[in-house]
């Protein structure tokens, strides 16, 4: 088996790069090797988790993409490199029987591109890898919310016996994806009802606590934005808890230095890293396990191997890496994509480096409203945006990730994706 480009991990960059190079080449030139038959945009894992996403529903098939968009479609993680030989492996296929379901196989490669994303980063903190449950891809999230239902039930069958029997959720991390989920949870909270546990109330019985290091929370994001988003958690009765380091987590309780907080159910949202493999393949990686590249994405040392996303140590002009964002795995998509259509046509190289460009933030706070930031051409200018309209304006991000990996969406609502933006971010173009 052999592909001119071959492309390793579906995420939000690596399919958008497959699906673009596809509909441009051809599935003879352009291929995809993911271990799940399902892409879902990594940002809606926290709806899927709080249970207000339906999976079937928002789940893409790698086949179907494959077929619309024209690139071929390998099922199985990769497991070893030859970069000599230009050829890699990827892992046999067995059902839950221990069938044998698709055999070891090896394909050659013109020009490979790392795209795996990353996992938790657990920092050595006792009981973390055991007792958490990390939002990394759809299985995480569909464990959470089952995981949630069964102690919903349990709590609502107790209640009659104990009046202050509930369901204690503590969350590690008031980054995005620990805020969001705290937000999504809480509106989920309010049709509880509807899964039959009309004797809990939704804030007095859900109890969701919020834990971060870190002075603020969202503190890479400015101090308007964080302070917005901690006045929406008041409000909707999350407890925040800032400037605090967990020390170790039990399986019914999470502890900060002698400070300790119950728990049912605890979601880690603290940190990520490259995935572990990385640093079996022979291949340069950092401290951190990413791959090392240059400013045009190529790994350094390794011909014809690429990397892009949160696997992917890039360095911007400042010297500081790029943010593992996912704004940051789609300009660098759309980089190599670039890169590889001027080589298939044979056409001198860009002649200039990958430069990220950040367009600012958005925090979902549940179906009705978001809060963020959007960045301006101008160096330190940007704007606050929050309430309906900045809920539409992530909506809009959404729909145009669809629009990248589908080649076309109802033509009504893209048009209104794209006037969002547009009308929002009058400095800066977001794709």
């Amino acid at each position: 088996m052999r592909s001119k480009y071959v492309i390793v991990g579906g995420g939000a960059g690596g399919l958008e790069l497959a699906c673009k190079l596809g509909r441009k080449l051809g599935p003879q030139q352009v291929m995809l090797v993911d271990s799940r038959l399902y892409h879902i945009w990594k940002p809606s894992l926290h709806e899927v988790a709080a249970g207000t996403l339906d999976i079937h529903q928002e789940g893409l098939s790698y086949q179907m993409l494959a077929h619309d968009n024209g690139f071929t479609y390998v099922y199985g993680a990769m497991t070893a490199l030859d970069a000599a030989a230009r050829e890699l492996t990827v892992a046999a296929i067995t059902s839950e029987g221990g069938e044998a379901v698709l055999p070891e196989r090896r394909i050659g490669y013109d020009s490979l591109v790392m795209a795996v994303g990353s996992t938790s980063n657990y920092f050595g903190v006792p009981g973390a890898a055991e007792n958490t449950i990390s939002l990394n891809a759809t299985e995480d999230a569909e464990r959470f919310r089952l995981t949630l239902l069964k102690l919903l039930t349990k709590a609502a069958l107790q209640k009659g016996q104990d009046g202050a029997a509930g369901v204690d959720v503590v969350i590690i991390g008031g980054g995005a994806t620990g805020v969001e989920l705290a937000a999504e949870l809480r509106e989920a909270s309010g049709v509880y009802t509807s899964y039959g546990f009309g004797h809990l109330d939704p804030v007095r019985d859900v109890r969701i606590t919020l834990l971060e290091g870190a002075p603020r929370i969202l503190a890479p994001l400015p101090e308007r934005v964080s302070g917005a988003a901690l006045k929406l958690l008041n409000e909707r009765g999350i407890k925040v808890v800032t400037d605090c380091r967990v020390t170790a987590i039990a399986p019914d309780h999470v502890s900060v230095g002698e400070q300790r907080y119950p728990s049912d159910i605890v979601v880690w949202a603290a940190g990520i890293k490259a995935p572990a493999f990385l640093a079996t393949l022979g291949l340069p990686v950092a401290k951190g396990g990413q791959i090392e590249v240059t400013g045009d994405l190529q790994v350094k040392g390794v011909p014809g191997v690429y990397a892009l996303g949160d696997c992917a140590l890039c360095l911007g002009p400042d010297g500081k890496p790029v943010p593992p964002r996912a704004q940051a795995a789609h300009q660098q998509a759309d980089y190599l994509l670039e890169t590889f259509l001027r080589e298939a046509r044979g056409k001198a190289p860009q002649g200039k480096p990958y430069a990220y460009r950040d367009y600012g933030s958005l925090v979902s706070f549940g179906q009705s409203t978001s809060v963020g930031s959007l960045m301006g051409s101008l160096r330190g200018f940007n704007w606050f945006v929050e309430g309906f309209f900045a809920r539409m304006m992530y909506v809009s991000l959404h729909l145009l990730h669809h629009q990248a990996v589908l080649g076309t969406i109802r033509t009504g609502v893209l048009a209104l994706a794209r006037f969002l933006v547009k009308r929002a971010t009058p400095l800066v173009k977001l794709h």
